[in-house]
């Protein structure tokens, strides 16, 4: 063999390792002169189809196709290289990304040829789609778990009153069933919002070991009943798989929210099929998801309806993003299910073409552990009452009010701050023992953690109680309160106010004992 014949080989077994092809033009026009055999594997195309039957106007991408002529004619004009990314058209209609880096020859001063190195980007640019998509989801969650807090102060206010005025007056009173429809109004109210923070992966949950398919088993009926006679529904459970840690009624949630999700896009009657599985989950095959390896559970919920563009599916998660008519959906549903998932530790895949239905899969973390059994709670009947001081720090001025106000009905000695500061001031001015601080977590000038922390070298013997319209475990993972800490969350009503502060009040006497006048 030659040296020729061998470097020739060489050559050629480079182009075959890497996904390239080589092609050459002519200047002018651009036609292709020259192209590699890697083309046929690459794009489809066998090279005599790519020289004789094609042209750059067939090959690239419609919405590309301007601005790779473009550059091109500029190079050729400037004699210079150049690099450009760009879609083309393989052979069986798919649309595949490629870096093309060109060289325009030069003879006696002028352009008489141009060679490229086209190489397949696809994949990088699909991830790139997934990790620019990854973060406006995680702003958009920012930015909606910002607005759930904000609307929580302001429902703690308006449930928080109706309540104390329902509880004021008359049952015959004729404003009675006008106080009614406030109250009712802020619970639903609380639960767009319970939403906002579903997505934003700060809600409060209550995860315990679960078995999925009992999940999906004792929900079939209700879900049959949700989708009318015209859809009908195909469960493939497999019995194999492990338990999951999850909070029972958000992962409800999560499935009637895909069913009603699935409903909607056959309105004309179809198939839904919802199943479950395993799998091992490793580094090199993580779908598109910031998974954890190892196994998983999956839940898999699948249509026949009118499936989804690309535009479409890359919003699909977006909270109040909705394809249906206004008034008739919030856009929730699934920035919803996408939430819950993620907070529970998990990710969701969503696979679907145009006119070719949608399934959505969900992957659960498995856990090896037996079932939890439910334990029921009896409540028990009336409110608690107490004596004791309660030390106040909230910067919304309605919920300051009606806090106090409630805790003053109940016996409570009620010390109100407007903030950190203040409430510092009172705690080393206060001449009496304050037994229990009550504060909000994320406030101006200071937070309630670095409150708790200072009242606490004055007072040692404090007990604390949180409240915010985040949920505990989004604030515990910020740094903004010690886990394990007593907490409240907004919005609540009086009766939940009055019966957790003596809660924590009693377990934090029997650790602490009695507290001392400065405490």
């Amino acid at each position: 063999m030659d040296g020729h014949t061998e470097s020739q080989n060489k050559y050629q077994a480079l182009l075959d390792s890497l996904d390239a092809l080589v092609w050459e033009g002519d200047v002018r026009d651009f036609r292709c002169t020259f192209v590699s055999p890697q083309v046929e594997r690459l794009l489809g195309y066998t090279p005599e189809q790519w020289l004789n039957d094609l042209s750059w106007a067939r090959i690239i991408h419609a919405d590309d196709l301007h601005r790779v002529l473009a550059v091109r004619r500029s190079a050729v004009e400037a004699k210079r290289n150049h690099e450009i990314e760009f879609r083309v058209l393989a052979a069986d209609g798919r649309t595949v990304w490629v870096r093309d880096t060109a060289t325009v020859v030069v003879e006696q001063n002028r352009p008489v040829k141009i060679r490229g190195v086209m190489v397949v980007i696809t994949q990088r640019k699909e991830l790139e789609a997934q990790l620019q998509q990854s973060q406006k989801m995680e702003a958009v969650g920012k930015l909606a778990g910002g607005i759930a807090h904000d609307f929580n102060n302001f429902l703690t206010i308006i449930m928080g009153y109706s309540e104390l005025m329902l509880g004021r007056i008359a049952a015959d009173h004729p404003l009675r069933a006008d106080i009614e429809e406030i109250k009712k109004a802020g619970t639903r109210a609380a639960a767009l919002t319970q939403q906002l923070l579903a997505f934003s992966r700060r809600q409060v949950l209550m995860p315990k070991v679960l078995d999925l398919n009992a999940i999906v088993s004792g929900m079939s009926a209700m879900l049959q009943r949700l989708l009318g006679e015209d859809i009908n529904l195909v469960t493939n459970l497999d019995r194999t798989i492990g338990r999951v840690n999850a909070d029972p009624g958000q992962l409800e949630q999560v499935i009637m929210n895909l069913v009603v999700n699935a409903r909607d896009a056959m309105p004309k009657g179809g198939k839904l099929t919802i199943e479950t599985g395993r799998v091992d989950v490793r580094d090199a095959d993580v779908p598109a998801q910031d998974l954890t390896p190892g196994r998983y559970v999956v839940l898999t919920v699948s249509d026949t309806g009118s499936g989804m563009d690309p535009a479409t599916k890359a919003r699909v998660f977006e909270p109040f993003f909705t394809t249906k008519e206004r008034g008739k959906g919030t856009g929730l549903g699934l920035s919803t299910v996408y939430g819950i998932v993620k907070q529970s530790g998990g990710g969701i895949l969503v696979h679907s073409e145009l006119g070719r239905g949608a399934t959505f899969s969900v992957y659960l973390p498995e856990v090896d552990a037996p079932v939890e059994r439910a334990v029921g709670e009896d409540p028990g009947s009336g409110l608690p009452h107490g004596t004791e001081t309660v030390l106040l720090v909230e910067d919304e001025p309605g919920v300051r009010t009606l806090v106090s106000d409630t805790l003053r009905m109940h016996g409570y000695t009620v010390l109100e701050a407007r903030h950190g500061i203040e409430a510092l001031l009172i705690g080393g001015q206060h001449t009496g023992p304050i037994h229990l601080l009550l504060t909000d977590v994320v406030m101006p000038q200071m937070s309630g953690r670095e409150v708790a922390d200072q009242l606490r070298q004055v007072r040692p013997g404090v007990i604390v109680l949180y409240m915010s319209g985040y949920a505990e475990d989004a604030i515990i993972q910020h740094g903004a309160m010690h886990s394990g800490t007593a907490f409240l969350h907004k919005p609540f009503a009086p009766d939940d106010l009055v019966r957790k502060v003596r809660t924590v009040l009693d377990v934090g006497r029997g650790r602490t004992g009695a507290v001392s006048p400065r405490a």
